[in-house]
């Protein structure tokens, strides 16, 4: 009884004599992958009490010393709702890292932004971070006074960020400080990196929510920008750079991530560049075929957008007048109104067939996928030469489209071209689909799923799609050979439910008569996931928006002989 007692007095004797603030420090969310791939969120880590984080920096002389106290201290904590994390404060990027063996996953920290933004200046640095308000429970070295940290956590009287000083080796920031005495300026770098990579969608009549079409928009929503840029919201559709390479997939480098930040920390200047180049800019004209006129154009329906609210998709079923079998090369979305369409998914199905078709009933199914629409800049897509989508005489298309509400109503009227070429000298474009069924549990975080399908014939894999509901997690492609040799060829670690396209992959995978496909990830069914409407239910596999669907696609062409 006297060891809990002293143990209580010394636990509230470390807590008042630690700080006068009057409350925890707060900080912003972040995201980083860790050395393996995975996404890490502070704010997704709702299900835990803390979040420890602490600076690895592997040539530093005292950090095994340090890795030894912290694993220790983990070890006291492991059965507690606790999760301890290691940082890359140097940016020393994945190849290096992987080399690195700490034995708790070790985030990079692109561009050392994070580290930044928490204050990290020596090797060894750790804070204690709550993952609900988004704070700072403590900060300073690996030492007894962490342990007393943590044990007030888990008591519920830590109500003060704790601060105190480290010695570890110091960590310069190169960039930061040459930010810190030439602030980038607006005109010649940020308004560039804004034009690449957000104007056409953030833009009068586009599907962002404000438009970035001045100095003093980009000025007004730089808070916004840059809370999206480090919890990795923006660009949408986030991969894992490492695996496999798509230019659908919106890649932002460390270094225009460096230059917008620390461009908005030090206040958004307008700097002396006397012409606003956001003002000045001219989009294409999305009404132009950029292919010529389309050999026949499909007109969808008008379809009524209200103001606000959620929609459920729309499935539309097109008849097609050909008394013969089509073959088609290349094709063009022309979106009625872009501010509202968000996505558009359009198949060729048997004449009794829906949208989804034999995706209904069966696992792994083979369909003729003719191509997706997201938004950005007009595109005409052609697929790989000496191949194209068949669409048999009499058969249809069917379209999914997915809207977002922007305050006005209005009605989209979407074209889809349609380019023909020779089927005499066409290799048949297909998509597989390989998906499992399931029962997702409630309250579950990590739920892995897998789903495999084996390649009869040599096909060359050209895309590939992601497609869970508001629980998905991350989804993983990887193909296994003969030989037992497993290869990860595209990764999605950050799915999001809203953005779901069709990757091109810039070098296709050709994948070996007798291989096997893996799609593997996982669901978050619970308080951690932002976009999850209910972590108390249990869900089960359907395909409607309020069911869980884990299903991959891979488009491919059989390799001829």
């Amino acid at each position: 009884m006297n060891r809990i007692y002293l143990a209580v007095v010394g636990v509230l004797l470390f807590v008042c004599a630690s700080n006068l603030q009057a409350a925890l420090d707060r900080i912003g969310d972040f995201a980083l992958l860790d050395s393996t791939g995975k996404f890490h969120q502070l704010s997704r880590y709702q299900h835990r009490r803390a979040v420890v984080l602490m600076s690895y920096v592997d040539d530093c002389a005292a950090m095994d010393f340090m890795l030894a106290q912290y694993k220790t201290i983990r070890s006291k904590y492991s059965e507690e709702d606790v999760e301890f994390l290691l940082i890359d404060s140097l940016d020393l990027g994945r190849p290096e890292l992987t080399k690195l063996q700490p034995g708790l996953p070790l985030l990079e920290d692109d561009g050392q932004l994070v580290s930044e933004i928490l204050s990290i200046e020596h090797a060894g640095d750790v804070l204690v971070l709550n993952p609900r308000r988004l704070s700072v429970y403590y900060q300073g070295p690996v030492a007894s006074t962490l342990d007393d940290a943590l044990a007030a956590v888990l008591n519920n009287s830590l109500n003060d960020t704790v601060k105190l000083d480290s010695s570890g080796c110091a960590i310069d920031y190169p960039v930061r400080d040459e930010h810190a005495d030439t602030v980038p300026d607006y005109s010649t770098e940020i308004a560039p990196i804004i034009i690449d990579n957000c104007a056409e969608c953030h833009r009068q009549g586009g599907v962002g929510p404000f438009a970035l079409d001045s100095y003093i928009m980009v000025l007004g929503w730089s808070p916004m920008i840059r809370e999206v840029l480090l919890n990795k919201r923006m660009p949408p559709a986030q991969v894992d750079p490492y695996i496999g390479h798509s230019d659908s997939a919106r890649y932002l480098s460390k270094q225009n991530l460096q230059t917008l930040v620390h461009w908005i920390g030090a206040g958004a200047p307008r700097g002396s560049g006397e012409s606003d180049p956001l003002e000045t800019l001219e989009f294409e004209d999305s009404s132009l075929w950029l292919l010529g006129e389309p050999d026949y154009i499909v007109t969808g329906p008008e379809n009524e957008i209200p103001p606000t609210g959620i929609m459920d998709y729309i499935y539309v079923a097109v008849d097609l007048p050909f008394d013969e079998d089509k073959w088609v090369r290349a094709i063009q979305y022309q979106p009625g109104d872009q501010s509202v369409l968000h996505h558009l998914m359009t198949y060729v199905t048997a004449p009794e067939e829906d949208f989804w078709g034999p995706e209904r009933e069966q696992e792994s199914v083979t369909r003729r996928f003719v191509e997706g629409y997201a938004p950005g800049n007009p595109e005409a897509i052609e697929f790989a030469e000496g191949t194209g989508v068949l669409i048999p005489q009499g058969y249809k298309l069917s379209m999914q489209f997915h809207y977002v509400t922007n305050g006005l109503a209005t009605v989209d009227t979407t074209r889809l071209g349609l380019y023909f070429g020779d089927g005499d000298f066409m290799q048949e474009k297909l998509t597989q689909a390989i998906s499992t069924r399931f029962v997702l549990p409630a309250n579950e975080y990590n739920h892995v799923m897998h789903a495999e399908h084996v390649f009869e014939q040599d096909v060359l894999i050209t895309g590939v799609r992601a497609r869970m509901n508001a629980r998905g997690k991350k989804m993983k492609f990887a193909v296994e050979l003969a030989d037992g040799t497993v290869k990860d060829f595209f990764s999605v670690p950050a799915y999001n439910y809203g953005w779901q396209p069709h990757y091109i992959l810039d070098q296709p995978q050709l994948i070996p008569a007798g291989s096997m496909v893996h799609v593997i990830g996982a669901f978050d069914n619970s308080i951690s996931n932002p976009t999850n409407p209910d972590p108390n239910k249990e869900v089960t596999f359907g395909l409607e928006s309020w069911d869980e669907m884990f299903t991959g696609y891979f488009t491919y062409h059989v390799v001829p002989d």
